[in-house]
């Protein structure tokens, strides 16, 4: 019987420092192949299928099965739904099957994580999480595995979401030593942070390049879609770029997409990749005063990462 790996289990054997760690490995292979995603319409209103694979080769090997469906919001359930099923490359033969929902919020914060070893101030105390979704807790935690952070604040246009999201920030784990913040005005909440992580689905921009400060990191992560923005076309043109993988922003990333359209910015403005920062290609951040950007819209590699991490862990328990 194939084992499954349950959203709990993810939980204890994906702490975000060895999360973090197995992906920067991973961005560092050679030998890993991620192909073009699949999406697929279903007979569903606004549904879709999306097969993502990604193997290593002697090693192993994986595919995550999601599935969008907007409806699912009016009986409650989740927007998106997924598994990971994890092979050996060599045989084909079944490892594990994972929870994809959990595998996926934890290899998403990991990633903006890592490019922030990179891309951030080593000094940097202050974060500032925009947007109260699933992934919010995620942010913050992983942002603080890795920076000396010393208060976290979160802006929402609710604020019984953001009062949510802070209790639930708490709960998953933050040090009762570091400040969590309600923060009010947007403007004010952004001048005064040393990263800011953007966790929505705008279609507007919500990060102004007159509200960000020098030395500032920003981490764009929400807008996963052509038609959607989280950072302002003045922004864009004036930080450094970074991305998660090309392929992927460069096709999919509305903040990315729309300033090229428009003739602000071009594909070579898009310093490096994680792969380059994790291999040295690009040193990343370079003085204290560079407004940094990164941008991410996933990719199978990280899954895969992921998943063998909690393969590893948990041998010999299932």
């Amino acid at each position: 019987m194939i084992p499954f790996i349950s959203s709990e289990q993810l939980k204890t054997v994906l702490p975000f420092p060895a999360l973090i760690d197995a992906l920067r490995t991973a961005f560092q292979q050679e030998d890993m192949t991620v192909p073009k995603r699949h999406v697929h319409a279903l007979p569903v209103e606004n549904a879709s299928l999306l097969l993502m694979p990604v193997w290593q080769a002697k090693q192993q090997m994986g595919v995550k099965l999601a599935t969008v469906v907007p409806g699912n919001r009016q009986s409650g359930k989740s927007t998106v739904q997924s598994l990971f099923i994890l092979q050996d490359t060599q045989s084909g033969t079944p490892l594990a099957i994972m929870d994809g929902e959990q595998l996926t919020l934890r290899r998403t914060a990991a990633a903006s994580a890592l490019a922030s070893t990179y891309l951030s101030r080593a000094n940097s105390r202050r974060l500032l999480i925009i947007g109260t979704g699933q992934l919010a807790p995620y942010m913050a935690l992983a942002h603080c595995a890795v920076r000396p952070i010393e208060q976290v604040s979160v802006w929402g246009r609710t604020p019984e979401k953001v009062e949510q999201t802070l209790l639930a920030i708490r709960a998953a784990g933050l040090p009762e030593q570091i400040k969590l913040v309600a923060a009010g005005d947007l403007h004010e909440a952004l001048i005064s942070v040393d990263i800011v992580s953007a966790v929505t689905t705008s279609q507007t921009p919500l990060i102004h390049a007159a509200s960000v400060c020098p030395g500032t990191h920003v981490d764009l992560v929400g807008g996963f879609r052509p038609d959607m923005r989280e950072a302002d076309d003045e922004l864009m043109s004036q930080a450094s770029i970074f991305v998660d993988t090309f392929d992927g922003a460069l096709s999919e990333a509305g903040d990315l997409l729309q300033p090229i359209a428009a003739g602000l910015i071009t594909a070579d403005s898009v310093q490096g990749e994680l792969a380059d920062l994790a291999c040295g290609r690009h040193a990343g951040r370079i003085n204290s005063w560079q407004v940094t950007v990164f941008k991410s819209v996933g990719t199978a590699l990280e899954d895969l990462a992921a998943a063998n991490l909690a393969w590893t862990a948990l041998q010999g328990t299932l």
